[in-house]
C-alpha cells in the first residue's frame, strides 16, 4: 500500500471514529475527532506533496467544516450540520484521489496562514529572508479564528481536573510580537500527544517586556490518568507579515510534580519545541518567565 493510500485510510478511520462518537450523543469526543482530522487535512493541503490530491475537496473547506459540525449542533445554530449530511463526506474521504462531484455543502474555503511544524521556521526564514525583504507586498490576511480551547471534563469521583491559567510571558521584544497566541498540548516521554492541543484566543495587551494572556485551559485528562513522564507544554507563536507565516518563538513545559495549587513561574526555552526534552537551551538569562496559575477541582 502506498504512502498517500495509508494517509488515506488514516483519515477514514480518524472521520468514521468521530461519526461513531457522534452517533452515540458523544459531542465532546466527536469534536475533538473532527480538530485532529481538519488539522491533519490542513497539514496536507500546506506541504508540497498536496498536489497528489484533487483539488476538488480542498482541505481548506474540510477544515472549516469538520471543527464545526458537532459544535454547531451543540450551540443550536439554524445552520447545523447535521449527522446525516456529514456522513456524505465519506465517500470523498475514502475516493479523494479521484472524486470529481461537486462538494455536497456550500463551505467556503478558509484563508489558512501557513503553520509551521517546529523547526521548519528557521530553514523558510534563512530561504527567504532576501525575497521578503524585497516583495513589498500589500496582501491583507484575515485574523486567525478563535482559540480552540476546550470545556472542562466531566468531573469522577476520586479524580482531580486542572485548569491552568496562563497569566503573562515575558519577553523583551513583547511589543512587536504580531498576533501572539499560545499552543498547549501534553506529551508523553516520547513526545506523543495525550490529549487534544488547544489553541489560545490573540493576545490583545502587551505591557512592557510581558504580553498578557489571562485565559484559563482546561487539561482533557484527569490528573491521576497522566503517565509518568508526561509533560504539559505551552508554545509561545506570534505571525511573521514579511514570511507570512505564524512562527514558534519559544516554548516552555511543565513536568508532573509541578502539579500544584497556585502561582508557578517557568522558564524559556529556545525553539524548535523539543518535545522529548532532550536538548534544551534558554531563550535568555534575563528573568523572564512563563506565568501560571494552576487550580485542582476534585470530586469526593
Amino acid at each position: 500500500m502506498s504512502d498517500v493510500n495509508k494517509t488515506i485510510q488514516k483519515w477514514h478511520a480518524s472521520f468514521k471514529k468521530g461519526t461513531d462518537f457522534d452517533s452515540w450523543g458523544q459531542l465532546v469526543e466527536a469534536i475533538d475527532e473532527y480538530q485532529i482530522l481538519a488539522r491533519q487535512l490542513q497539514k496536507e493541503v500546506q506541504s508540497t506533496n498536496s498536489s497528489d490530491f484533487t483539488e476538488d475537496i480542498s482541505a481548506s473547506k474540510f477544515a472549516k467544516l469538520c471543527p464545526l459540525s458537532s459544535a454547531l449542533q451543540c450551540t443550536q445554530s439554524k445552520e447545523e450540520f447535521k449527522l446525516e449530511d456529514l456522513k456524505k463526506l465519506e465517500t470523498i474521504i475514502k475516493n479523494i484521489l479521484t472524486y470529481n462531484k461537486e462538494f455536497p455543502f456550500d463551505v467556503q474555503p478558509v484563508p489558512l496562514r501557513k503553520i509551521l511544524a517546529p523547526g521548519e521556521e528557521e530553514n523558510l526564514e534563512l530561504e527567504e529572508e532576501d525575497a521578503a525583504a524585497g516583495a513589498g507586498s500589500t496582501e491583507a490576511f484575515p485574523p486567525r479564528a478563535p482559540g480552540t480551547l476546550l470545556p472542562r471534563l466531566p468531573s469522577e469521583p476520586g479524580m482531580t481536573l486542572l485548569t491552568i491559567k496562563i497569566e503573562k510571558i515575558g519577553l523583551k521584544d513583547a511589543g512587536q510580537c504580531i498576533d501572539p497566541y499560545m499552543t498547549i498540548s501534553v506529551k508523553d516521554l516520547n513526545g506523543v500527544d495525550l490529549n487534544p492541543v488547544q489553541d489560545t484566543p490573540v493576545a490583545t495587551r502587551k505591557e512592557d517586556t510581558y504580553i498578557h494572556f489571562s485565559v484559563d485551559v482546561e487539561i482533557q485528562r484527569h490528573v491521576e490518568k497522566l503517565p509518568k513522564g508526561a509533560a504539559i507544554f505551552f508554545e509561545f507563536k506570534h505571525y511573521k507579515p514579511k514570511k507570512r507565516f505564524t512562527s514558534t518563538k519559544c516554548f516552555a513545559f511543565m513536568e508532573m510534580d509541578e502539579i500544584k495549587p497556585g502561582p508557578i513561574v517557568i522558564e524559556l526555552y529556545k525553539k524548535p519545541t523539543d518535545f522529548k526534552r532532550k536538548k534544551l537551551q534558554l531563550l535568555t538569562k534575563k528573568p523572564l518567565y512563563l506565568h501560571l496559575h494552576q487550580t485542582l477541582h476534585k470530586d469526593s
